[in-house]
């Protein structure tokens, strides 16, 4: 990391043609930034499980190895040989790893825009945030509000856009309530402010009482307890009384997608005037957005005809509302940074260190409730 900002450290990922996945520091040059550009000093960049796709990729984590130096740690695995035929667009291509971060603009470009920037701590979306310094173009940079620290900047974009991409989702489909897996996540808290705070009834599906305690701590309403002998029955008095018809699935493998359509459909069929052995005709849908257990979905069609099993992300979502729609939820998110929208982080690690095993052994799990902040300026 050069005084000056010229060059940083940035973490890199990639996989190998020979299925090795090596993850590393690689000390780049900064470039200059063209007229409606910034060169950010980066202080915070939260791992999120898309980053870890990313990061780790399909490696199979159990053969990881520690090598390099302290200052140059470089991190193995292998990639398991089924898994490469999904990788061949990025064999051999050393990525930067980061969807979003924030810091301190330390140079600018000469337009205005930029030029505004100085000094400004700013949240950024655009990758490559898994480093020392960022050159990004003014627009992909929203100014923290006054006392904002990167810190509590960091997580700005995708996880508060994602819980408030849901709900519009809900709103858009025709459907009056939903439901939310792992939901005692930072995402899922933040989901639950959401519709306290908007009058929307949400169903929270966690997978112990700890978690359950979580979100009842912040007014969660509706909690139910996927290890529970009795969870099926409680899920279904939930979607009885909240009419809620569409789930956001952040486990996606296993019995969960059909066991929330199977519970939907009695909770439906509880008020339905007439009989059909076609099921109900109220549309069902889960849309899966992660992969906490990466394997099959399992469906057993107790649900009727009226139904869907979707994939749904972000990005997507963004094209689908348009510029205006985005501009309007940013701003929600800038102005509530430090009550719906806060984040709650376990550990603070320097890029050097988010590639120590140990590290890595704690995040790569994706378990709810120890979520990492790396700060590339720290050390």
């Amino acid at each position: 990391m050069s005084a000056d900002g010229k060059s940083g450290l940035q973490l890199r990922s990639l996989i190998k043609k020979s299925g090795e996945l090596e993850i590393s520091l690689v000390d780049v040059p900064t470039p200059e930034p063209a007229a409606d550009e910034v060169v950010v000093r980066v202080e915070a960049a939260p791992i999120n499980p898309s980053d870890l796709g990313l990061l780790v990729g399909a490696a199979d984590m159990s053969t990881v190895k520690a090598g390099g130096t302290t200052d140059a740690p470089v991190i193995t695995a292998r990639v398991p040989e089924a898994a490469m035929r999904g990788m061949g667009a990025r064999l051999d291509q050393s990525m930067p790893v980061g969807n979003e971060g924030a810091g301190v603009v330390i140079r600018t470009g000469s337009s205005d825009a930029a030029k505004a920037l100085m000094g400004k701590n700013v949240a950024m979306i655009g990758g490559a945030m898994y480093a020392q310094y960022r050159t990004i173009k003014a627009s992909d940079c929203t100014v923290l509000p006054e006392g904002t620290t990167p810190a509590e900047g960091a997580s700005w974009f995708v996880n508060p856009l994602t819980a408030l991409g849901m709900v519009e989702t809900m709103r858009r489909e025709g459907h009056k309530a939903l439901v939310h897996t792992a939901a005692a996540s930072n995402l899922g808290q933040m989901l639950n402010k959401i519709c306290l705070k908007d009058g929307v009834a949400l169903v929270n599906i966690v997978r112990s009482s700890e978690q359950a305690e979580i979100l009842r701590r912040i007014g969660a309403k509706h909690v139910v307890d996927s290890k529970s002998p009795t969870f099926l029955n409680d899920l279904t008095d939930a979607l009885a009384e909240t009419g809620a018809t569409i789930a956001f699935d952040a486990i996606g493998g296993g019995k969960l997608a059909g066991q929330i359509l199977g519970c939907m459909e009695v909770a439906i069929n509880k008020t339905a005037k007439a009989y059909s052995r076609y099921g109900s005709n109220v549309h069902k849908q889960v849309y899966i957005y992660g992969s906490l257990d990466p394997g099959p979905v399992e469906l057993n069609r107790s649900f009727g005809m009226a139904w869907g099993v979707g994939g749904w992300l972000l990005f997507p979502f963004i094209m689908k509302v348009g510029p205006a729609e985005v501009t309007s939820l940013r701003q929600r998110v800038v102005s509530e940074l430090k009550t719906t929208f806060a984040s709650h982080y376990t550990q603070v690690v320097s890029l050097q260190e988010a590639l120590q095993l140990s590290h890595l052994a704690v995040y790569g799990k994706r378990a709810t409730g120890e979520k990492y902040l790396i700060n590339p300026s720290k050390g």
